[in-house]
């Protein structure tokens, strides 16, 4: 049997390990939670509501312990943990303040006599596969809308933040939820696997990698499961002549550092118009210069490790292949000897279609900038990737803003910003970044039964 491990990417030191639970201990799992749904569903939304805020305030009074699990675990620095947690508990609070009017009945419009309704009901228990970028966050967006709206469910963690995991259930259980209406799981992929084709199970979401939805997708597809899938991005950042420069580069820093530059909607491909190409350079690596890697623990720090070893070595070879062929570099670009699972800021210039930067997605603090010559072939190039995350133009023409909205082939566009979380803004990509949405009253009712009621002689 596999296991899960807390090591700290900063040190590579272990400190807690977790076995995977036996089949026979996922199968009794799955039947509590199929248990716990049929009396979750029915529950008076105060009750829900009563849940909701309180593990929003759970979070807010625990948020120091809460974000030093994510520096220990997965090297998030300190401040931007505290950040995540926040999020966090605002996205508890959103759905508490708002499951009665994304459940409220919707009339319909019809012709002929009598009423026709479109009611709103949860459709059972579902299985959740999270990631470690961000293990508070991509739970909560997951878990926070499902358990206002009456589901309940079993979450699969990753391998390297069994802690934080182990957090996130007892936070629930804290805030009242009823014993299998959330339930933590420390299993393999094809326990998984197994999950999604239990017959007790309605649906999965996943975050993470297109090969993973990829196999998760398509055992939900043969057991005729919905699935949400939340993937890869690669996001373009695009710089017209008419942008304010000085901003557009300290957002692009910002937008390409944090978090480790790990990130599914990290700025990562920077298409700057020919005008203004070299000042926005300049400046852009100087800001990136100014991010250099510490001791995530402590306050100052805004670039630590990445998250692991593996995250490094893979990261390192897409850029050494790029170095390969001729591109160059800018900033960084050498992994850097000692302990920890750090690597500099970079930056590569002159990426083309056969080094494999220009395709896969650079997950970690690695930048690539290109020199266009107009809007349209901007637009060209971004479009030009297998991922349509999400994607920022920085512009102060807003009919230039809103041709580059249209043609973006994008889940999310942000003008003169980088991309944020909000509870109240739908999360999402098209093409290979993924399937359905998540947050808001999208996200609310991805795993809903949208059930109409018809009555002919109603009034």
């Amino acid at each position: 049997m596999g296991v899960y491990t807390t090591i700290d990417p900063a040190t590579g030191e272990e400190f807690a390990r977790y076995q995977e639970i036996s089949d026979a201990e996922l199968d009794a799992l799955i039947g509590r939670s199929a248990a716990a749904y049929r009396s979750w569903r029915t529950t008076e939304l105060a009750q829900r509501r009563a849940v909701l805020t309180r593990a929003a305030e759970l979070h807010r009074e625990q948020a120091d312990e809460l974000a030093k699990l994510l520096t220990l675990e997965m090297g998030k620095p300190i401040a931007q943990a505290k950040g995540e947690v926040a999020l966090v508990a605002s996205i508890y609070q959103y759905y508490a303040d708002n499951v009665e009017e994304f459940m409220a009945d919707e009339l319909l419009k019809i012709k002929g006599s009598g009423t026709a309704v479109v009611r709103t009901e949860p459709i059972g228990p579902l299985v959740g596969v999270m990631p470690w970028n961000y293990p508070y966050y991509q739970v909560a967006r997951f878990a926070a809308p499902n358990i206002a709206l009456g589901n309940t469910i079993i979450l699969k963690h990753a391998r390297n933040c069994p802690q934080s995991a182990l957090a996130i259930e007892r936070i629930l259980n804290e805030a009242g939820l009823p014993a299998g209406v959330y339930a933590n799981a420390f299993i393999s992929s094809a326990q998984v696997a197994a999950a999604v084709a239990d017959p007790r199970v309605q649906g999965v979401s996943l975050t993470g990698s297109e090969t993973a939805g990829a196999a998760v997708g398509a055992v939900a597809g043969r057991n005729m499961k919905k699935s949400v899938l939340e993937l890869g991005g690669s996001d373009p950042f695009i710089v017209l002549e008419d942008a304010d420069i000085d901003a557009a580069a300290a957002a692009g820093v910002v937008g390409r550092l944090s978090n480790g530059g790990q990130a599914c909607t990290a700025s990562k491909r920077f298409l700057v118009e020919d005008g203004v190409y070299d000042q926005f350079v300049e400046k852009f690596v100087a800001g990136m210069a100014g991010w250099q890697p510490g001791d995530p623990t402590s306050p100052e720090t805004k670039l630590g490790p990445l998250a692991s070893t593996a995250g490094v070595e893979e990261l390192d070879e897409l850029v050494q292949d790029a170095i390969s062929h001729g591109a160059e570099v800018l900033l960084g670009g050498k992994r850097p000897d000692g302990p920890g699972a750090y690597y500099p800021p970079t930056v590569l210039a002159g990426v083309t279609p056969k080094m494999r930067a220009f395709s896969e997605e650079l997950f970690g603090p690695v930048a690539v900038v290109y020199r266009v010559d107009s809007l349209e072939a901007a637009i060209d190039l971004a479009n030009d990737s297998p991922f349509g995350l999400s994607s920022s133009v920085f512009t102060t023409d807003q009919q230039k803003a809103d041709r580059a909205a249209a043609a973006l082939e994008m889940g999310m566009v942000w003008v003169n910003s980088t991309s944020k979380s909000s509870p109240d803004l739908p999360f999402g990509g098209t093409k290979a970044s993924g399937i359905g949405r998540e947050l808001a009253n999208y996200g609310f009712n991805e795993f809903s039964n949208k059930k109409l009621v018809r009555n002919p002689k109603g009034q």
